[in-house]
């Protein structure tokens, strides 16, 4: 199988999906690896390094996208990108659909098979977005910080405070994968943390994980809106694997926050769960202010630290990019029931259940397209 791997262009998007040893490994296993020239670059991997891996360089996106039998991307395709794709072709990378109703109408146009890292899922866990998940949520905190800085438009708060001066309040609102990584990094600096679930049992081991470092509250209306009241820092962490993220954090409750205090919505690839990220923004103009509270809605957070995230993201997706090479789309999605979870768009049919309901489409099992 030909597998394509074009330069990134989402704004500030500097990963790439593949390392050489991503290439290596497909070529060993008989595959032809085509990377756009450049492709690399953002996290320091330069063409040779993916020549001497065996990889062909192709000099644009056209060129990747017109020989290509799968793609392998890190972000959803952007408008200049949707000519590109063709019947029957494999498109492999993050979508985040049910916020995108123009490029699940392109995905269905093309009757291309398109396949989302982060709806594969073994068990309750969801593999290919764990690593990104991870580093957003570590990055969260870090960047939550940085605009708590008086110069960055904050109210001027170290998150671990110093002796005789208290300590910042973080407000975490989901305890899943981001959630927890945020909790991490925030507790580590110092800051007095709060992590909101609905899930019970997920607090049960966060309480059992840190103990009296970490302060677990049942996520609901009354128990949000008091918590980000008291917060300086708040992280939005929620997850619902497919669909748009619930609005947990009203406008009301933004507005009852104290100027100066930092929101980062980490779900805003899903649409956001506070109610004012009405827009997302990018790493160039990352921050927009609104009833005082400065809000950070960057949808490719780890794009900040590229190389990690390709290394991170690379050895995550490549034991399924080398299961579609191998046997082909058809044979690998009926063959393996977690990379099946991930097909959201086949043969002009939209088979991911929270996609069609977010856009009103019809739905079409899997089985059913594949016959």
């Amino acid at each position: 199988m030909k597998v394509g791997v074009p330069t990134e262009i989402k704004t500030d998007e500097n990963r790439v999906s593949m390392t050489p040893a991503g290439a290596s490994a497909l070529v060993s296993a008989g595959h032809e690896v085509l990377v756009q020239s450049g492709a690399g670059m953002g996290s320091g991997l330069a063409d040779a390094d993916y020549q001497a891996q065996g990889a062909r360089i192709l000099p644009d996106a056209a060129s990747v996208w017109a020989e290509a039998d799968m793609i392998v991307k890190v972000k959803e395709p952007l408008p200049p990108e949707y000519p590109l794709m063709r019947e029957g072709q494999i498109v492999f990378t993050y979508l985040h659909l049910a916020a995108e109703p123009d490029l699940t109408e392109a995905l269905v146009k093309s009757k291309s098979h398109a396949i989302a890292y982060e709806t594969v899922e073994v068990g309750r866990t969801l593999p290919l977005l764990t690593p990104m998940s991870e580093i957003a949520g570590r990055m969260s905190v870090q960047v939550g910080s940085h605009f708590l800085e008086k110069r960055q438009g904050g109210k001027g708060v170290l998150l671990g405070g110093v002796p005789g001066v208290a300590q910042a309040e973080v407000v975490v609102v989901g305890g899943g994968m981001v959630g927890t990584n945020a909790a991490r990094i925030a507790m580590g600096l110092g800051a007095k943390v709060t992590v909101l679930d609905i899930n019970l049992d997920r607090l049960r081991y966060l309480d059992e994980l840190y103990g009296a470092r970490l302060q677990t509250m049942a996520s609901n209306p009354f128990n949000v809106a008091e918590a980000v009241k008291k917060a300086d820092l708040v992280i939005g962490a929620v997850l619902v694997p497919g669909a748009r993220a619930p609005k947990l954090v009203s406008e009301a409750m933004v507005a009852a926050m104290s100027p100066g205090s930092v929101i980062v919505d980490v779900a805003i690839d899903q649409g956001g769960c506070v109610e004012t990220m009405d827009h997302t923004t990018t790493h160039s103009n990352p921050t927009f202010v609104k009833h005082g509270v400065v809000h950070y809605s960057v949808p490719n957070i780890p794009g900040a630290v590229p190389r990690t995230a390709t290394f991170a993201l690379t050895n995550a997706t490549l034991p399924y990019v080398l299961l579609l090479a191998n046997k082909g789309y058809e044979d690998a999605v009926r063959g393996n029931a977690p990379l099946a979870k991930g097909v959201n768009v086949t043969r002009g049919k939209v088979t991911y259940k929270a996609v069609a309901l977010a856009h009103n489409l019809p739905y079409v099992p899997l089985e059913e397209v594949l016959g």
